[in-house]
This record gives structure tokens, C-alpha cells and sequence, in this order.
């Protein structure tokens, strides 16, 4: 892939395709990383609705995962997760030995 020329780039850096985003992998930005505990998950979806990055995995309407790819971090969906279920956590990635 050749670089564009100024003259070919979109005014305001506009994205002109739609769904190039999964082609960045945006995972490895993140300082926390949300852990989710399926024993205590009522599968009430509140973290799939406010996750900006459609990193919760739903499959047959119920939580399967987190996409950890795309995941950049935020803890939106741990701060969504009801108080008494707290099935999100967000912990540090050097805490985390890798799977």
C-alpha cells in the first residue's frame, strides 16, 4: 500500500468506506482490560449496548465474550454492568498473564 499524495486524501480525513474499521487492530492501545466472570453474568446485554467499539461478542442474544482486538479499554462496559453483578472487571494488562 502506497502512501496518498495531500491531494488525494478526503477533506477532513473523511472515512469514504464503510466498516474499514475491523481492519485496525485497536487492542493493543489499552492500560486496562475488562475481565468478564460468565458465572456471575445475567446476560442483560447493558455492556453490548454501550460499548463504542462493538467489542462484546452476543451470540443467541447472551454475552459470549470480549473482543479483545478491538478493545481499546475504556471500561464503559464494566461501568454499565448492574452493581450487584458486577461481571466486568477492569484490571491493569501488565496484571494479566496472556491466555
Amino acid at each position: 500500500m502506497s502512501e496518498k499524495a495531500w491531494t488525494e486524501i478526503p477533506i477532513a480525513g473523511i472515512i469514504e468506506e464503510a466498516g474499514n474499521a475491523q481492519t485496525y487492530e485497536t487492542g493493543s492501545w489499552r492500560t486496562y482490560r475488562p475481565v468478564w466472570d460468565s458465572e456471575k453474568c445475567i446476560h442483560c446485554l447493558s455492556c453490548w449496548i454501550a460499548c463504542p467499539d462493538s467489542s462484546i461478542l452476543v451470540k443467541d442474544g447472551k454475552m459470549t465474550g470480549i473482543d479483545l482486538t478491538h478493545c481499546k479499554g475504556c471500561g464503559i462496559c464494566a461501568f454499565e454492568c448492574p452493581d450487584k453483578i458486577t461481571a466486568i472487571e477492569m484490571k491493569l494488562e501488565t496484571d494479566i498473564a496472556d491466555d
